[in-house]
């Protein structure tokens, strides 16, 4: 059974490897169709821009970020003249959009447009430049991961603290109930003793109408 669960387990995590593998496209910015590359990651979107942006920021970038209602552009973050080593020798622009798969689908795609002097890089990269930028992006998934963890750990400790708090709303009800079916029980006994001297009362007063006939 053990080598069962493991041979699921380095299935599983072989055919998440093979998912995450860089490839070329296109996609439109600036108001035109770029040449991209791209990769698709089994996470939702926060977890792989929160990964994206981190080991930018590690590197030393910090991205602008396209904004507006109507900005066709908007989701881009362009880290501007950044030095990468394991892609180029140059400092180049890094635009690099994280987009769903899906509205049903947690899986996310990856577009980074490679550019300098407003000009596409990926038409003069050879085929070993290329491989050095899918490189980059396949290098991603350990930190995609880790965020996907770190989302995770927040989503179940945001859980832990709603069950925490629905319990001592519970106990604070139980204390109350308890309280309120104390108070219950001696006014219970209470009206007990009032009910015996009343009717001690009433006794008094019909025996004093037997009197008073005879």
């Amino acid at each position: 059974m053990k080598h069962i669960i493991l041979s699921l387990l380095l299935i599983s995590g072989l055919n998440m490897a093979l998912s995450a593998q860089a490839y070329e496209g296109t996609a439109e910015y600036d108001k035109k169709k770029q040449q991209v590359f791209m990769i698709d990651f089994p996470y939702p979107t926060e977890a792989v821009e929160n990964a994206v942006v981190k080991k930018m920021g590690r590197l030393g970038y910090k991205s602008k970020e396209e904004k507006g209602l109507f900005n066709k552009d908007k989701g881009y973050r362009n880290f501007k003249d950044a030095f990468i080593t394991e892609v180029s020798e140059d400092r180049l622009d890094y635009i690099i959009k994280v987009e769903s798969k899906g509205k049903k689908s947690d899986a996310s795609v990856v577009y980074l447009i490679i550019m300098k002097e407003g000009n596409n890089m990926k038409t003069s990269f050879d085929a070993y430049q290329v491989d050095k930028v899918k490189a980059f992006l396949n290098s991603l998934l350990p930190d995609v991961e880790a965020e996907n963890l770190e989302l995770d750990i927040i989503a179940q400790e945001d859980a832990v603290n709603k069950a925490e708090k629905k319990l001592r709303g519970l106990k604070d009800d139980q204390s109350d109930l308890e309280k309120k079916l104390k108070n219950n029980q001696e006014d219970q006994r209470n009206t007990e003793k009032e009910i015996e001297a009343k009717k001690h009362a009433l006794e008094a007063l019909k025996g004093r109408r037997v009197n008073n006939k005879s």
